[in-house]
């Protein structure tokens, strides 16, 4: 026989958005495994819901959980896993027991609901089509200038977590890696009464916010296309190639790709250099 591990999307701020079915499974589960038994608990009381038992699994706790998770599926039990607010797993704890469940042959399955990230990719008016969850910034030193840099280069819309006494400081960071025009949407407490989203560029933001209070999501534009390579750089690439040994029809290929350009126009350009540079075989 074999349980499943659900896991369950709890409400990032308004109960009303705990679902029926999230409902359903917190009160059928034989165990439900949460990162704090307090907060999971008041939860379960403001809804009118009373949990079997509840087991506090958080960064410290969860690889001792394993075993006594995966021995209740392998006993045929129903598990439920919720994080503090949102869905489990996602910055949050939770990827072990999803792991050894797996592994152990056992169903994990999901009740989806609340999402701090895409409700807040959904109000920014920043493209949704396409885009990239970053977790928490490193807090400092060469990791965190690393995962700066790579945000500035990134062009879907990036979504960061951040908390509220760094908003200011991770602001400014941003502004000076992606340029302070970049725009940008701070969304804070989001589902809550007090619910904020400030739409600004990043250099306005950084200026204008400094320590906050609540949970803060930062969703960040992606970066611009580079502009297209003009003909007198292709050119200067062509003879690199070429003074490299590459055959004419090699280094339009290789320039091409490198560059962005069409192949035909990187060939027709090698062509020409055998009037300006002399002829050139390939």
């Amino acid at each position: 026989m074999s349980g499943t591990l659900v896991l369950v999307a709890t409400p990032i701020g308004n109960l009303g958005d705990l679902s029926p079915r999230a409902r359903h499974e917190l009160e059928a589960a034989d165990l439900v495994c949460c990162e704090d038994t307090r907060r999971t608990g008041r939860l379960l009381e403001l809804s009118g819901l009373r949990a079997r038992r509840l087991l506090r699994v958080d960064e410290h706790t969860e690889r001792a959980a394993v075993a006594e998770v995966t021995g209740l599926l392998a006993a045929g039990r129903r598990v439920v896993l919720v994080s503090d607010a949102g869905t489990p797993t996602v910055s949050d704890p939770g990827r072990r027991l999803v792991d050894a469940a797996l592994a152990a042959g056992h169903e994990v399955t999901a009740v989806p609901g609340p999402s701090a990230v895409l409700a807040a990719l959904a109000v920014s008016g920043l493209a949704a089509d396409r885009f990239v969850f970053e977790g928490f910034l490193p807090r400092r030193g060469r990791e965190r200038a690393e995962r700066l840099a790579a945000i500035a280069a990134e062009s879907r819309t990036v979504v960061v977590y951040e908390s509220p006494h760094r908003v200011g400081a991770t602001l400014a960071d941003l502004a000076a890696a992606c340029g302070p025009e970049r725009r940008a949407v701070v969304a804070r407490e989001l589902t809550k009464l007090h619910e904020q989203v400030e739409r600004a560029t990043l250099g306005e933001l950084a200026e204008r916010l400094g320590e906050l209070r609540g949970e803060v999501v930062i969703v960040v534009e992606g970066a611009a296309p580079p502009p297209p390579a003009d003909d007198e750089v292709v050119r200067a690439a062509l003879r690199d190639e070429l003074a490299a040994g590459a055959s004419r029809r090699d280094a339009a290929a290789s320039v091409a790709t490198a560059l962005g350009v069409r192949r035909r126009r990187a060939y027709e350009l090698a062509l020409d250099l055998d009037g300006a540079d002399g002829p050139v075989t390939g």
